[in-house]
């Protein structure tokens, strides 16, 4: 069934190029479709955890945002590791228990990546798509492969083949053989000249190393896709939940919303403000950026949601302090930087 609407989809699709800022078309990276089941822990590959003393499975471990490294706290257990992405479990093994399925692109778009390596990376082998509905570039990418079907510079559908399901990179066993798919934006065009300044070993990824990309919430975004088939990036972003607010130094235009205009709110305003102030959700991705009054030397934290225990727990270890105070940490100045081509 799935091969005669692929079918379908490559006879027809063609006639009719996406709208400006239209629909994204998306489809699932592979056959397994149990996230949208009464039973997820179909879809996901679960992680080994040993939380005080006592192993678990759990398939949780699997699934975006803050699902790994368990931490008792004050107001209780929490998760402190950010997962950028999902990681779907197979559905089909050989004899021999190696994954036999395919991996698709999710959206129509141009294959910009191939890391044919097992080693030199946590992805192992992996692929990277870019995608443009008019408002942005976007990038889907897919880890731990066997091996990669498509080439770079390929252009690709929506639900076409790209790779095979592996169990390259770090912390990955047959046993559990799965693809880490993540869907991105795009931090910085001079990323190079950021990581030569923080970081000695060699860069052997350009601007497609994981830390220039941060990945947006993919799971919520094909279950809101599914309910909403004309949902577009925008729409989805602006049912994400607000987590923290940073000022950046103005006196600039910025890159980041160059690429992605969308974002801005009353930035014909002024031309070069004091400052912008970029909103963003827990796990760093930036729902909104304005021009501000106020002048400010350093990225500073203006707002952050309230909270009873340490926020760098809450937000992949980027702001300090609790309750509704906070600032940024080392690492959260580092992305600040990044994002803001502030080095």
């Amino acid at each position: 069934m799935r091969s005669l609407l692929l079918a379908i989809h490559l006879v027809i699709l063609p006639l009719f190029p996406p709208l400006f800022a239209g629909p994204l078309g998306l489809m699932l990276p592979t056959d397994n479709d149990a996230i949208f089941s009464a039973d997820p822990s179909k879809f996901y590959m679960y992680t080994d955890r040993n939380f005080e003393g006592v192993q678990s499975k759990p398939w949780q471990g699997g699934t975006y945002g803050f699902s790994r490294n368990q931490k008792r706290t004050s107001v209780g257990i929490v998760y402190t590791r950010l997962h950028e992405g999902v990681d779907i479990r197979p559905v089909r093994r050989d004899d021999s228990g190696n994954p036999l399925d395919d991996i698709y692109s999710i959206m129509d778009g141009t294959v910009v990546y191939v890391n044919a390596s097992s080693t030199g990376s946590n992805y192992g082998r992996y692929i990277v798509v870019h995608h443009d509905w008019g408002y942005g570039p976007f990038f889907s990418l897919y880890a731990h492969l066997s091996s990669a079907t498509a080439t770079l510079g390929q252009k690709v559908r929506a639900g076409q083949p790209i790779a095979k399901m592996g169990y390259t990179g770090a912390g990955i066993n047959r046993e559990r053989a799965h693809v880490h798919v993540e869907f991105n934006m795009l931090l910085s065009d001079r990323f190079q000249v950021w990581y030569d300044r923080h970081f000695t070993s060699k860069n052997n990824h350009g601007i497609y190393n994981g830390f220039n990309l941060t990945g947006m919430d993919i799971a919520a975004l094909l279950k809101a896709h599914r309910a909403n088939p004309n949902l577009t990036i925008d729409q989805f972003l602006a049912s994400q939940e607000l987590h923290y607010k940073v000022l950046i130094p103005g006196g600039k235009k910025l890159d980041f919303l160059r690429r992605y205009p969308f974002l801005g709110r009353n930035v014909n305003s002024v031309m070069f403000p004091k400052s912008w102030e970029f909103s963003f959700t827990a796990t760093g991705i930036p729902l909104a950026i304005e021009p501000n009054k106020q002048q400010v030397s350093y990225p500073t934290v203006t707002y952050v949601k309230p909270s009873g225990t340490d926020h760098s727990y809450l937000t992949a270890g980027r702001l300090s302090g609790s309750g509704s105070t906070a600032k940024l940490s080392p690492s959260g100045s580092r992305y600040m930087q990044l994002i803001s081509d502030s080095f």
